[in-house]
This record gives structure tokens, C-alpha cells and sequence, in this order.
């Protein structure tokens, strides 16, 4: 089986420069493929796959525009890379399963440095505290042992190296053994995801909502005050140069972005590592089947007075992690018709209560039946007939 692992390194002055330099080769080599299709398809009106592209880089162009040298002193593999990656936006463009492929913009896009094992013969060398890339050499990683360090079951097939608000992380593929699934119980689990509380499930695990949490809240309000200082440098930087750019004062803008990027950041990894933990501690439970409903994120997205809740929940990492997780202990994951009305149904009786506000957070039932709203709804989803298994 094939397992990604992702943990953050510590490189040293000169690889942080080889880094950034093959970041920027890679993201003006795939911007210049999709500029360079845009122009072949208006001419001729024809598309150029990212091969044909590489070979008339490397053949034609490069020999006739010596000033473009500098592609050629990084990373081969991670252009080539690049350029598949822009080929394969085309394609999903084509399929009509995403947009039009747009330019990636410096320090705002998602560029990475890829590495690959060349030859079956060849192993990505990994030790407990540091790993081996191509072009920088030895590694030193922050997180010691997390990688898999025994080649002979774990063989590393390749890589990438990104940066995110000024820190640096390694992830690699990883082919290894497959794991004995473990033994289930005999018993379904149904869960209920909101903005009230994140998770309730049907065995009684409430998680709450961790935006409401002091530590967060305390950032929250951090980050409102660093942009609000980023956005008077951009306006102060305006009043005083309208025709030309100080350097100082640039200079003291990109430390102001980073501390941004930085408090973002931080937010995004509590929220990520508190959902890891939810779903660690639902599939913990070994349930036989979970079940799950499935939620009109973009219909909540359109209220207004929701949106910023519901998207800082991430429902849907939630779920993506909670399927991989399923498929790896063999748990089957049910999702839930998205007309059932888990929460307006009656446990007791079955009846329909067609009142039900939203504001409503206790089920009250003629039959004398009274639960929690959402506890109801997760009992409900347990005992779901109609669902599709993901």
C-alpha cells in the first residue's frame, strides 16, 4: 500500500536558497506553459502537451534565449513536474471538473520541489532525524522518527519540498506492507456534524466547537490586528510613493506579511489537528459502520450570517479524513441521503416534526420523547436505511 507522510524540516541557509530558487524556476516554467498554449491555441488552434512542450523548452527555445539559462541550473525533475502539473490542470479544464488553469503568483501559490527515486535500484536514504533530497543533499528533519526509516519494507518512491508562511516541510510517498485490519464490534456509529458543536455522535462523544475556545479566540483577534496594521503600511506606503517604491518601506511590509501568513497559519494547524483528533477518536471506538450525512456546504456558504462559521469547520476535511481513515480499518462509511430529515425525525416514534426551527436545540416530541436536537439527529443517521457507501 502507499502512505504519504508529511512533517516539517529544519534546512539549513544555503538548501533554503537552492529551495526557493527551484520554488520560483518551477512556477515561472509553469506559467509559461500555460501563456505559451494560450498563444498556440489562438494562432493555430491547436494544444501543446506538456512533452511537446518540454522538448521544444530544452531544444529550441533555451539555445535561441541564452538569457533563460538559469532554468537549467535546478532541479530537472521538478521542472518536469511542473510542467505535467500545468498539463493536468488543462486536462481537468477540458473534463469540465475545474477552471481555467490560472497563473500562480509569487509567494501565493502552492509551488512545490519535487524529488523522485530515479532507479529501482536507488533508495531515498532516511534516518531517524534527517533525509536525503536531491540537489540539497542531507535534511535535517524537526520531527524525529516519523518517517519510516527501514528501506528494505518501506521504500520512499518520491517526494516534495514547500514552504508555507517561512517554514519549510518534506512529504514523501511511501510504499509499504499492508496493515491487519482490525477486529470490529458489533455496532454502527452515526454522527452529526454542526456549527453548535462540531461532532455528536450516537455513543455520546460531544465534541465542541474549538472556535469558541479561548486560545482561539485570543489569535482570532491577534490576526484582526495585524491586518489591520498591514492594510495602514499599504495605504501609508501609497500616500508617500506614488511614483516610486521605497525599499525600506517594502521591506517592513513583507515582515508585516509574514507575521500574517504566520498567526494564519498557526489557526489553520489547531483546526487541522483538532479534527485529526476527532476522527482518531471515532475510528478508535471500532464501530462495524459509520454513518454520516451529506451536508449542502455551498447552500450554508450562501447565509450570510453562517458563512464564517461553517467554513472555518472545514466539513469537508473532515469528512475526506474520516473516508481515508474508514479504508484503512475497513469500516464502511455510509453517507446519508441529503433529503433525509435526520433531525426532525423522532427517535421514539418516527414521527415528522415539520416546525422545527433552527433555533430549536432540544428535541420535543408529542410522544413525550425529549433529547438533545443533534443527539437525536445522530441516533437517527445510526438507523439510517437510505445511504450510498463511500
Amino acid at each position: 500500500m502507499l502512505k504519504s507522510y508529511k512533517t516539517e524540516i529544519n534546512p539549513t541557509l544555503e538548501q533554503i536558497q537552492k529551495i526557493n530558487k527551484t520554488i520560483g524556476t518551477c512556477r515561472f516554467v509553469y506559467n509559461f506553459y500555460l501563456a505559451h498554449n494560450k498563444e498556440v491555441y489562438e494562432k493555430e488552434k491547436k494544444f501543446v502537451s506538456g512533452m511537446d512542450f518540454s522538448k521544444w523548452l530544452n531544444n529550441i527555445y533555451l539555445k535561441e534565449n541564452p538569457e533563460y539559462a538559469w532554468i537549467k541550473e535546478v532541479s530537472s525533475k521538478s521542472v518536469k513536474q511542473s510542467i505535467m502539473n500545468s498539463e493536468r490542470a488543462f486536462k481537468r479544464f477540458f473534463k469540465g471538473q475545474s477552471g481555467f488553469p490560472k497563473f500562480k503568483k509569487k509567494g501565493k501559490s502552492d509551488v512545490k520541489m519535487y524529488f523522485v527515486k530515479t532507479d529501482s535500484k536507488v533508495i531515498i536514504p532516511c534516518e531517524r532525524h534527517r533525509i536525503k533530497i536531491q540537489t540539497l543533499g542531507w535534511v535535517r528533519l524537526k520531527e524525529k522518527g516519523y518517517i519510516p526509516t527501514d528501506s528494505s519494507t518501506y521504500i520512499i518512491k518520491n517526494g516534495a519540498v514547500s514552504c508555507k508562511a517561512g517554514r519549510y516541510y518534506v512529504s514523501v510517498l511511501v510504499e509499504q506492507p499492508e496493515q491487519v485490519s482490525p477486529q470490529l464490534k458489533d455496532f454502527g456509529l452515526g454522527i452529526d456534524l454542526g456549527v453548535k458543536d462540531f461532532v455528536v455522535s450516537s455513543n455520546g462523544i460531544v465534541k465542541k466547537n474549538i472556535s469558541k475556545t479561548a486560545k482561539l479566540k485570543k489569535l482570532e483577534k491577534q490576526l484582526k490586528r495585524e491586518q489591520r496594521c498591514l492594510s495602514r503600511k499599504y495605504e501609508s506606503l501609497k500616500k508617500r510613493n506614488k511614483n516610486e517604491k521605497g525599499e525600506a518601506t517594502r521591506q517592513n511590509i513583507q515582515k508585516q506579511v509574514l507575521k500574517v501568513q504566520r498567526l494564519h497559519h498557526r489557526i489553520e494547524n489547531i483546526r487541522t489537528d483538532y479534527i485529526n483528533k476527532c476522527v482518531n477518536e471515532m475510528i478508535k471506538t471500532k464501530p462495524s459502520y459509520i454513518t454520516i450525512e451529506d451536508l449542502n456546504v455551498s447552500g450554508m456558504m450562501k447565509n450570510r450570517h453562517l458563512s464564517k462559521a461553517v467554513a472555518s469547520q472545514k466539513f469537508y476535511e473532515f469528512r475526506a479524513k474520516l473516508e481515508a481513515k474508514c479504508r484503512e480499518y475497513g469500516i464502511e462509511l455510509r453517507i446519508a441521503d441529503r433529503r433525509y430529515p435526520s433531525s426532525k425525525l423522532c427517535h421514539e416514534c418516527g414521527c415528522i416534526k415539520k416546525d422545527l426551527k433552527l433555533s430549536d436545540r432540544e428535541y420535543v416530541c408529542e410522544c413525550g420523547y425529549h433529547a438533545d436536537r443533534d443527539y437525536n439527529a445522530s441516533l437517527n443517521l445510526r438507523d439510517a436505511v437510505s445511504y450510498k457507501v463511500a
